[in-house]
């Protein structure tokens, strides 16, 4: 269970969306969590590897290397 307070704004607009189809509001939370959910996971993880890289914990591979290993290279 999880509780979620909302800007008045929002909360408005996903009444008016509940009401208008008929559907339950938890319905377009859970669509909106699902839909983006991997957006934000993409977006902090990729922080993550830059903090890692700007730290020295974690080295960067050129295009050029990664088609060589690949065997790719041309």
């Amino acid at each position: 269970m999880l509780t979620v307070r909302l800007p008045d704004d929002i909360e408005e607009r996903l009444n008016t969306l509940a009401r208008t189809t008929n559907r339950p509001k938890s319905f377009y939370v859970r669509e909106a969590l699902e839909r983006s959910l991997e957006d934000i996971e993409d977006i902090y993880l990729a922080e993550k590897r830059l903090e890692d890289i700007r730290a020295g914990k974690s080295k960067t591979v050129t295009l050029e290397e990664i088609l060589k290993r690949h065997g790719m290279e041309g």
